[in-house]
């Protein structure tokens, strides 16, 4: 039997974070110690796949809190132009082109320190979006980004290979 009061992991968010969510919204659990749990330290929606108009805001948002980013690593085949590095603020950043799928950024600070990031599609509509970065922060979650993805709604399944 189904709860039918709301969508999935409806209550994990305040209802402050739900409205104001939407795309360009940055989700985060931070934990700078070397245990953290789960696969996922936060979750972002970006507006678009351009790098050079999202990132800025994602950085600006992650100095923040962490202090400076030294690198952005992504899947390139994802992203529209992605340049060596972008100059934010007048600091340089650099863009690591990593094997790691259209659902994850790994940001990192100083020398070795890693956050991984949901990357919820810019077209995901508003609800599986915000189902889909409620449960990546969600203390203790297991979920892969495309398991979250696909259970919410705000992603699909990966296409299946011939062979």
């Amino acid at each position: 039997m189904s709860d039918e009061s709301g969508p999935p992991h409806h209550g994990l968010l305040p209802e402050r974070l739900r409205q104001a969510a939407k795309p360009g919204t940055l989700l985060l659990r931070l934990a700078t110690t070397r245990s953290r749990e789960g696969p996922l330290d936060g979750a972002w929606w970006p507006r678009s796949r351009d790098v050079g108009a999202e990132l800025p805001g994602l950085v600006r948002a992650l100095t923040e809190h962490l202090g400076p980013v030294v690198s952005v690593g992504l899947d390139a085949d994802a992203w529209d132009e992605v340049p060596p590095r972008l100059v934010i603020d007048g600091r340089s950043v650099h863009i690591d082109r990593y094997p790691v799928g259209d659902d994850t950024v790994i940001v990192t600070r100083g020398d070795r320190d890693h956050f991984s990031l949901l990357v919820v599609p810019p077209q995901a509509a508003q609800e599986a979006a915000l189902a889909a970065m409620a449960r990546a922060v969600e203390a203790g979650g297991t979920g892969s980004a495309r398991q979250i993805l696909v259970s919410t709604g705000a992603g699909s399944e990966p296409p299946v290979e011939a062979v």
